[in-house]
């Protein structure tokens, strides 16, 4: 997620006294939390680089909120453009290495508040109603969770596709 969306999205997440803002960098989440063996990291690499060499940039519009509430105490910003391409994303990447069944059905969006107070989730999903960003994205990011619960990127993947690859489909 690019400046200055980022930065807001994190201040907003704060806001709302999620204990999460600090440790999870605002992003559209295409494969949750997997757990991989060291010994096959290099072939999680080389899973994501070729996805990446096959699909090509994209608009992403994000707009309004939404929740998964009552299933889930979760509110986000959701996506109006872009949400065909990250469904694709998720599925070429939920194969192979990463291949793994879902819990829920993928719903791309961005988590803004998550697992707090009902009041909270009531704010963040009225006072971030009227957010609206409108960005491309150029690569996917590979992220890591460290034993103190802190997501750090690993390692970036460049989108390289051509148009015709979405045509294809």
């Amino acid at each position: 997620m690019p400046d200055p969306y980022a930065a807001r999205l994190q201040e907003a997440r704060a806001e709302f006294d999620d204990p999460l803002a600090q440790v999870i960098p605002p992003h559209i989440t295409v494969i949750g939390p997997t757990v991989v063996d060291r010994a096959d990291m290099p072939s999680v690499g080389e899973h994501l680089g070729k996805i990446a060499d096959e699909m090509p940039p994209f608009r992403v519009h994000l707009r309004g909120t939404g929740t998964f509430r009552p299933v889930s105490p979760v509110v986000f910003v959701s996506l109006a453009e872009g949400i065909a391409e990250c469904e694709l994303l998720e599925q070429q990447t939920r194969s192979g290495v990463l291949a793994q069944d879902l819990r829920f059905n993928y719903h791309p969006h961005v988590t803004i508040a998550h697992e707090v107070p009902d009041d909270a989730l009531d704010r963040a999903f009225t006072e971030m109603a009227d957010f609206e960003a409108v960005f491309d994205v150029s690569a996917i990011w590979q992220y890591e969770h460290g034993d103190d619960g802190v997501w750090r990127p690993q390692r970036s993947y460049e989108l390289r596709g051509g148009r015709e690859y979405l045509r294809m489909l």
